[in-house]
């Protein structure tokens, strides 16, 4: 009986110790990522583009069936305003 809880402690202590090098491994990993890596969205950031006067009425209509899609009829469009 002795040896099994022995063991039992044995087992569960080595496991939380490799979980937690994994961690630590982890978090060391994503910091250097981080570093090294750029943003993806300072790569890939689109400037908007300048709009001149109101939104076109067929763009509107599209903008609200697609919110209307989106949430089920629960959600409204209030507002657009053109960049």
């Amino acid at each position: 009986m002795n040896i099994g809880i022995t063991l039992m402690i044995v087992g569960m202590v080595t496991v939380f110790a490799v979980l937690l090098i994994i961690i630590f491994l982890s978090n060391q990993l994503i910091r250097i990522v981080n570093r090294v890596a750029p943003d993806e969205e300072a790569k890939s950031a689109v400037k908007p583009v300048k709009a001149v006067g109101a939104i076109a009425p067929d763009v509107m209509e599209a903008i609200r069936l697609t919110v209307a899609k989106i949430t089920e009829g629960k959600g409204t469009v209030a507002e657009v305003k053109a960049v």
